[in-house]
């Protein structure tokens, strides 16, 4: 029996290992191109440009709620809702640098762990100084003017999802952190950041409303939460994000078919159940240990994390089949080589997934599609 168990756990990771490293060759192309890209890109942070109606200084990251539009009776009156129908005149600049530096930091650290070269690291240094450490042009640890609402709300907890575009900044650090390049002062001056970001996401009462959110928020904001927790050694908010996954979000927004009800109810369907299983997954991805593997938990009802990629999975495959409403926006965009497939195929390796997401897009160019995509390198995730 010995002997069997050591087999088995011989060939599945055997199996694991060949899925990781076909992804490498998947990936190499788009990531030595996009690398040539980030290595001649400046630092834009949010100080190099402000809006007239945020509530913050130069140094605060601010956005606007995506769908809140002028009112038609009178331009001074509030703004007006439009689910799902994003409002082309909002200030964006902040969001767009912040995804611009997830791209640049994603790049950098996927080119190093393939090729070691420290000339990459070099140039995440830089950017890194920037947004966290030099006085003119760091940002403040908060998203406290995120998603705004003109004549509503100076910002709302539901803004702090806007804070995943920093998740591969900090899977970037932490690939490159060995190297040279980057010294253990600019890579305490970041941790020491994301300490105080996480101080304010996890006390301020914009951070508890977003932790409390039902759908794809929820997910999200212990999503992010794990991800800094991790890169600052946090091992009391790990623990809760754990805990949070198994007790709250699995059981509260999964449906026993492995749906995500809440998402379907939406306006756009198809786009927010597949964010929301994407953030799943990489939560499961960022916290499982051999002591407490999220991959294989299930709730007491059989709920789980590979349910829900199997219950999707289909539907990635082949879009014509989804039995459900269009999204009222970008239902053409979608799919694109989603991180719940890559990450589930290795985590039970499972090759018709691994199939699926090697054909789909990899280098998406739609902006709403790259936003709502919170990893777009995932080779910096693995191990």
């Amino acid at each position: 029996m010995v002997f069997l168990a050591v087999s088995i756990l011989y060939r599945e990771t055997g199996y694991s290992q060949s899925i990781t490293k076909q992804v490498t060759e998947t990936l190499r192309p788009y990531i030595m191109k996009e690398a040539e890209w980030a290595l001649k890109q400046q630092p834009v942070t949010v100080t190099a440009e402000t809006c007239s109606r945020s509530a913050g200084g130069k140094h605060d990251f601010y956005s606007e709620g995506d769908y809140w539009w002028p009112n038609p009776k009178s331009v001074d009156s509030p703004y007006v809702q439009r689910d799902g129908l994003t409002n082309p005149q909002n200030f964006v600049a902040h969001r767009l640098a912040m995804i611009r530096f997830s791209r640049i930091m994603g790049a950098l650290a996927s080119a190093y762990k393939i090729t070691g070269d420290k000339k990459y690291a070099e140039q995440a240094t830089i950017h890194l100084k920037a947004w966290f450490i030099s006085p003119e042009t760091m940002m403040n640890p908060n998203l406290q003017y995120s998603q705004a609402i003109k004549g509503i709300a100076t910002g709302r907890g539901i803004g702090i999802i806007d804070g995943i575009q920093l998740m591969e900044v900090v899977q970037g650090a932490e690939v490159m952190q060995n190297s040279p390049a980057l010294s253990k002062q600019t890579l305490d001056g970041v941790k020491g950041w994301f300490a105080k970001y996480l101080t304010w996401v996890t006390t301020h009462k914009y951070g508890q409303d977003e932790m409390n959110a039902k759908n794809n928020h929820g997910t999200c904001w212990v999503m992010q939460i794990a991800c800094f927790a991790k890169f600052t050694n946090n091992t009391q908010l790990l623990n809760f994000c754990r805990d949070r996954y198994k007790q709250i979000l699995l059981p509260d927004q999964m449906a026993t078919d492995g749906s995500f009800p809440l998402e379907l109810k939406r306006t756009k369907p198809y786009g927010y159940s597949i964010f929301d299983l994407d953030a799943m997954c990489t939560i499961c991805q960022l916290l499982s240990t051999k002591e407490d593997n999220l991959w294989t938990f299930e709730t007491t009802d059989g709920r789980s994390v590979k349910k829900g990629i199997a219950f999707l999975y289909p539907y990635l495959k082949d879009k014509a089949t989804w039995p459900y409403q269009h999204d009222v926006m970008h239902w053409e965009d979608w799919p694109v080589a989603q991180p719940s497939l890559v990450f589930g195929a290795v985590a039970f390796n499972n090759s018709d997934w691994f199939t699926a997401w090697n054909v789909l897009n990899h280098a998406p160019e739609n902006d709403e599609v790259i936003r709502n995509l919170p990893v777009r390198h995932p080779l910096i995730w693995f191990n």
